[in-house]
């Protein structure tokens, strides 16, 4: 039981990467083209950014689940 929920846990962080990544590349490109000013660039990398580090901080978290249930 404690196997599912982990990959389930697991299968979140990867979205959110992969949702994060994606988010960003599109945010870069539509900048690009309507022409944003930097501020607004700079909004979206801070946001992707921490998001990112949301998703480290998770599998942080996930990582010392999986060491405690080795013992």
């Amino acid at each position: 039981m404690q196997d599912d929920s982990q990959a389930r846990r697991g299968r979140a962080i990867a979205l959110l990467i992969a949702g994060t990544g994606l988010f960003w590349i599109a945010a870069t490109a539509l900048g690009a083209y309507l022409g944003w000013d930097q501020r607004t660039r700079a909004l979206c990398d801070l946001v992707a950014l921490a998001a990112f580090g949301y998703a480290i901080f998770m599998l942080y978290g996930l990582w010392r689940d999986r060491q405690k249930d080795k013992d």
